[in-house]
């Protein structure tokens, strides 16, 4: 048996940054993972997925010069040299990782499928490791749909897409979630004719109404998309695979061809990996781990953070969850982890950010305002000529305080930041609009939503 003070199981980015803070605290230190050191985002979301879509903005900003008075053309893609080029960039993210471990000379790196023997105890491989304090950062997978005829043809998932040699001719995206969207941007700026099934009669329909009406229609322009409809059926063709989607509503049936298909319809919890059972351990109805509000388990020794909750599934989200979860580890004074301030991005074109809440939830339990800027109602907007995107703000009436804020367009990740930071230091929206914005910067938009409430 090896004894360890705490044992960390996962080695993502999440996981990471306990067992190095408990490293950097005297402790000795077991890290626990099946697969590569740094997790879902160095190889195979964050990392991976936005060193290609940066190159699909490159593209489609170069198509749209025309409206700026530049006629340039695109005469070569190299679909192998900009999947090479992520591939480096994982290699190099992973390996900066594992020397960093192995640097530390205070990590134990245990490299093997843990499961839990007793609450104490894990085992990886014919290892059995105890800890006094176990943090569980073990995330998740990709969830596949119970579809006919699936398990008998070759699909894609955001794991095996990276490793493309051949970019499709046609591609058919089973979902129209955060993943779907992005790569569904990513190749249909490649030239790949795209199309997207899904569900929801919107795209993104956790997002604001009109940011998902706007995104349905800017990428209608360049996607096929069959909204409101389930998938019955996938079998194998001649040339790829051939779906068979009905539609919700009206029962219409319809089948659609594409050379590769890819299903990115969720992410499923690994915790049953974990055998949580064996440690008493609490799991809700998808078999996440369920935690309080200090991200513990109902065991007073564990610990849970990132996608293993199933919660804010988002790097920057399960980063703070780690720092706050080490902290109340630690100390007798103990934090909450605030999960209504977790901001999200999604990098599709236009961008897509939000923070908050929605004007339907602010409705439900406070009497608000509301106010929305264009870009071009700004200098910089309308030099850019970008005519679609548009900024919202959602503010308490009596109190002033920033309830949500979502944006799309052009740098929306960047835009919003203020507002993150705003309402992470008490809300009051005069924090922003107290405060002198460069004119013209595009960052005007934010202080005039706030300038228009209603």
């Amino acid at each position: 048996m090896d004894r360890y003070d705490v044992v960390v199981i996962g080695a993502g980015d999440v996981g990471l940054g306990i067992a190095f803070n408990a490293a950097s605290a005297g402790l000795k230190v077991a890290l626990i993972d099946k697969g590569y050191v740094g997790g879902t985002c160095v190889n195979y979301g964050c990392v991976p997925s936005k060193t290609l879509i940066y190159t699909a903005d490159r593209i489609l900003e170069t198509l749209e010069n025309a409206k700026l008075g530049i006629h340039s053309t695109i005469t070569d893609i190299d679909f192998n040299a900009i999947m090479q080029r992520m591939r480096t960039g994982v290699l190099s993210g992973r390996t900066s990782i594992r020397n960093a471990i192995e640097d530390s000379g205070k990590i134990a790196l245990i490299e093997g499928e843990a499961h839990f023997i007793d609450d104490h105890t894990v085992q990886a491989g014919e290892r059995k490791i105890r800890g006094k304090k176990i943090f569980i950062a073990s995330g998740a997978r990709a969830a596949i749909p119970m579809i006919q005829g699936l398990d008998s043809v070759h699909y894609l998932t955001n794991e095996t897409l990276l490793q493309l040699e051949k970019q499709p001719e046609s591609m058919i995206f089973i979902g129209g979630g955060f993943v779907a969207v992005e790569y569904a941007h990513f190749f249909a700026a490649l030239g790949t004719r795209v199309t997207i099934v899904d569900r929801n009669r919107t795209l993104l329909h956790f997002e604001e109404p009109e940011i998902s009406e706007l995104l349905r229609k800017e990428m209608g322009k360049r996607i096929v998309l069959h909204l409101g409809v389930e998938t019955i059926e996938i079998k194998r063709t001649d040339n790829g695979k051939e779906l068979l989607v009905r539609d919700i509503e009206s029962g219409q049936e319809t089948r659609i061809r594409g050379e590769a298909v890819m299903v990115s319809a969720g992410r499923r919890s690994n915790a049953d990996l974990l055998k949580p059972e064996n440690a008493g351990l609490e799991t809700d109805g998808k078999n996440f781990i369920k935690v309080d509000e200090y991200l513990q388990t109902n065991r007073k020794h564990i610990w849970a953070v990132g996608d293993a909750t199933g919660r804010a599934m988002f790097t920057h989200a399960g980063d703070k969850e780690a720092e706050i979860a080490w902290h109340n580890a630690t100390n007798r004074k103990k934090i909450r982890m605030n999960f209504g301030l977790v901001p999200h991005a999604v990098y599709t074109n236009p961008q897509i950010a939000s923070v908050g809440m929605t004007e339907q939830q602010a409705r439900k339990e406070h009497e608000i305002l509301v106010g929305r800027a264009q870009y071009s109602d700004t200098v910089m907007g309308a030099a850019m000529i970008e005519q679609a995107g548009f900024a919202k703000a959602i503010v308490e009436k009596n109190t002033m305080k920033i309830l949500g804020f979502h944006i799309i367009g052009p740098h929306a990740a960047i835009l919003i930041q203020e507002v993150i930071n705003a309402m992470t230091n008490g809300g009051d929206m005069k924090t922003i609009t107290g405060s002198m914005h460069i004119f013209p910067a595009l960052s005007n938009v934010v202080s005039e939503a706030f300038g228009n409430l209603e």
